[in-house]
C-alpha cells in the first residue's frame, strides 16, 4: 500500500497539540470525573479531547477506522487503516493535578502499528516515531540505555485497574523486580513509561491488563528507538496481549527471570 506516512504524521501531531491546547485548559477545573470502574476514571477532558482527535483525522481520512478509549471502534469504509487514541493516558494523575499524563495516537495499516505520536500537554515533551525511520523526542533521535546490568537499572511499573483481584502476582513480581534492580517507579502513564525507556530515562517496563490504546503508540516509539517488547514470556508484544515488557533489550533475559513467579 502506497501512503503517505509523513502526513498521517503530521495530521497526527496536530490532533495531539490541540488536544494539550484542550486538556490544560481543564487542568484544576474540573467539574465533573465519573467511574468506568472502582479506580478507572473519565472527565470532560477526556471526552473533549478524544472529540477533537477524531474530529482532526476525519477532516483529512474520512474513510479510516477509529479505535478510540471512550468511543470504541468506529468502523468505516476502510478496515485496513486503523488510528488508535487515548485522547487521555493518566486520567487518574490529570484529575489529581500531577502533571504526568499524555495524548498517545497510533496508526496501523493491517494491524501493524506504523506511526506513533505521544505528547506531554503539560512538559510539551513530543515522543514520535514512524516505522523504520527511529524515534524523536521534540524533533531529535533518541535511543535507549546501554546498561547492561539490570541491577543497576531503574524499572518503571503500572498497576492494572483489577489489581485487588490480582494483587499477589502484581506484588510478587514487584517485589522480585524491587529486590534486582536500582529501583522502581510507577507514574501513572503506560504511553509515557515506554516512551521513557526508549530515551533511555528507564532501562525496562512491564505492566499487565492493558489496553492496545495504552500501548500502541508507546510500543512503536520504543521499538524504533532499539527496545526489544515483548509478554512477560519473551514472545513477540501484539495489542491483543495481557502483558507487556519492553527493555533496552541488554537487560530483557534477566527481566523475563526476575518476573517468573
Amino acid at each position: 500500500m502506497d501512503m503517505d506516512f509523513n502526513l498521517i504524521k503530521i495530521t497526527g501531531i496536530g490532533a495531539a497539540y490541540k488536544s494539550a491546547e484542550i486538556i490544560n485548559n481543564y487542568l484544576g477545573k474540573l467539574t465533573h470525573v465519573t467511574k468506568k470502574g472502582p479506580i478507572d476514571l473519565v472527565t470532560e477532558a477526556d471526552i473533549a479531547s478524544e472529540k477533537n482527535i477524531i474530529k482532526t483525522i476525519r477532516s483529512r481520512f474520512p474513510d479510516h477506522e477509529i479505535l478510540a478509549e471512550e468511543s470504541g471502534l468506529n468502523k468505516t469504509g476502510d478496515s485496513t487503516c486503523q488510528w488508535i487514541i487515548d485522547p487521555l493516558d493518566g486520567t487518574t494523575n490529570f484529575a489529581h493535578q500531577i502533571p504526568i499524563f499524555a495524548v498517545s495516537i497510533a496508526f496501523a495499516v493491517n494491524s501493524e502499528i506504523k506511526v506513533g505520536i505521544v505528547l506531554n500537554p503539560v512538559t510539551g515533551e513530543l515522543f514520535t516515531a514512524v516505522r523504520g525511520q527511529g524515534a524523536a523526542l521534540n524533533g531529535k533521535s533518541i535511543k535507549v540505555s546501554e546498561e547492561k546490568d539490570i541491577s543497576e537499572s531503574l524499572l518503571v511499573t503500572g498497576f492494572p485497574y483489577d489489581v485487588k483481584q490480582m494483587l499477589d502476582p502484581v506484588m510478587l513480581r514487584f517485589k522480585q523486580c524491587v529486590a534486582a534492580s536500582r529501583g522502581i517507579r510507577r507514574l501513572g502513564s503506560a504511553a509515557l513509561d515506554l516512551c521513557f525507556v526508549a530515551c533511555g530515562r528507564f532501562e525496562g517496563f512491564w505492566e499487565e491488563n492493558l489496553k492496545p490504546w495504552d500501548t500502541a503508540a508507546g510500543w512503536l516509539i520504543a521499538e524504533e528507538a532499539g527496545a526489544l517488547v515483548t509478554d512477560f514470556s519473551s514472545a513477540p508484544y501484539t495489542l491483543e496481549k495481557k502483558e507487556i515488557l519492553a527493555t533496552n533489550r541488554h537487560i530483557h533475559n534477566q527481566m523475563k527471570l526476575t518476573l517468573e513467579i
